[in-house]
């Protein structure tokens, strides 16, 4: 697999994962780093970012959605994200949640700078602990 197909797989990867689409960028970064044909470093920010994007077009969807009130999911949604605000986001890592908390976000028109920071310190966090595993895996049993 050539660099840029490699680093091209992970990021459509990540990207995919982010979004309500399903997907598995946690595998993918696994496999192409016991493969140990890229740099871990470029590897972990392309995922990142990838993910992150993916994350910012769930946010675009709950823009869209239109403002009106819900019922109890709408007053329990509302109680919860704004006593966290963005910080939320941190989570948005999350399997099922984290698309959610994205959408969520986006619907109650958080400000744009601490959603994107809290996004994406949460999606590459979640990618350096699963390199730094991997890794130390890759040690150990060597």
């Amino acid at each position: 697999m050539t660099e840029w197909l490699t680093y091209g797989s992970m990021f459509a990867s990540s990207f995919l994962s982010a979004t309500l689409l399903p997907g598995s960028s946690e595998a993918m970064l696994v496999g192409l780093l016991l493969a140990g044909k890229a740099s871990t470093v470029n590897l972990v920010l392309i995922a990142a970012i990838g993910n992150t994007l993916g994350g910012l077009t769930n946010i675009l969807i709950g823009r869209l959605l239109p403002l009106k009130e819900q019922g109890r999911w709408h007053t329990t949604a509302m109680a919860w994200l704004h006593r966290l605000g963005p910080a939320a986001l941190i989570f948005s890592w999350l399997p099922v949640i984290g698309d959610l908390l994205c959408v969520i976000a986006g619907w109650l028109r958080f400000a744009w700078l601490p959603m994107v920071f809290f996004l994406a310190v949460g999606k590459t966090l979640r990618y350096i602990a699963l390199a730094a595993a991997t890794l130390q895996g890759m040690e150990w049993w060597h």
